[in-house]
């Protein structure tokens, strides 16, 4: 698979087999690719938790808002939820604006996903303090993101937005999830040859 076919299925995935496991190993193996990515300065602030167990799991889980946009879905079913969580955390005494590292890493341990026929989404809309108590991270480390890994279950279909139209996602009665994004035209702004 090139480059352009690992982005184009680097989608936000959020419903999953519930039953297909992520090791341990697997989760490793994303974190070790986050660890050799650029860090701004090569401070490399950042810190990572990861979860492939059910416990754990519905810990985090708890702690997450999934696809504002999707006003009548209160997420995944729980047989439809990630099997498999990293949590990117900020060392704020090695760098305290870290969030150019934080998408870099996010996005390399994604794309990697896809390379495993696995899939994922970046999760924002974390509930920090009710995180930090139900994993006991400690105080010196800021949650930047949560990435939910696992095993895609749903068609993500990616179509060309109107110009100046809604890039709002949606789903149809199929559960096909539909992601407009703005045409080329519409988001390069000049183009030089000399």
């Amino acid at each position: 698979m090139d480059l352009a076919d690992l982005v184009r299925r680097n989608r936000s995935y959020r419903r999953f087999d519930g039953k297909h496991t992520v090791s341990l190993q697997t989760m490793r193996e994303l974190v070790g690719l986050a660890r050799i990515t650029p860090s701004a300065m090569n401070r490399q602030p950042l810190k990572y938790i990861v979860s492939c167990g059910p416990e754990t799991n519905a810990r985090i889980y708890e702690t997450l808002s999934w696809a504002g946009s999707l006003k009548d879905w209160d997420g995944p079913q729980p047989h439809e939820r990630p099997t498999a969580y990293v949590i990117i955390l900020v060392d704020k005494e090695l760098n305290p604006n870290a969030g150019n590292d934080i998408g870099i890493t996010a996005q390399t341990m994604l794309l990697a996903a896809v390379e495993m026929d696995l899939g994922g989404c970046m999760v924002g809309a974390v509930n920090r303090p009710a995180l930090r108590k139900a994993l006991s991270i400690p105080e010196g480390l800021e949650i930047g993101l949560v990435v939910a890994i696992g095993k895609p279950v749903e068609e993500i279909v990616l179509e060309d937005a109107e110009p100046r139209g809604s890039v709002t996602y949606y789903r149809r009665p199929d559960q096909s999830h539909h992601v407009p994004k703005r045409t080329m035209g519409e988001i390069l702004v000049a183009e030089h040859a000399n």
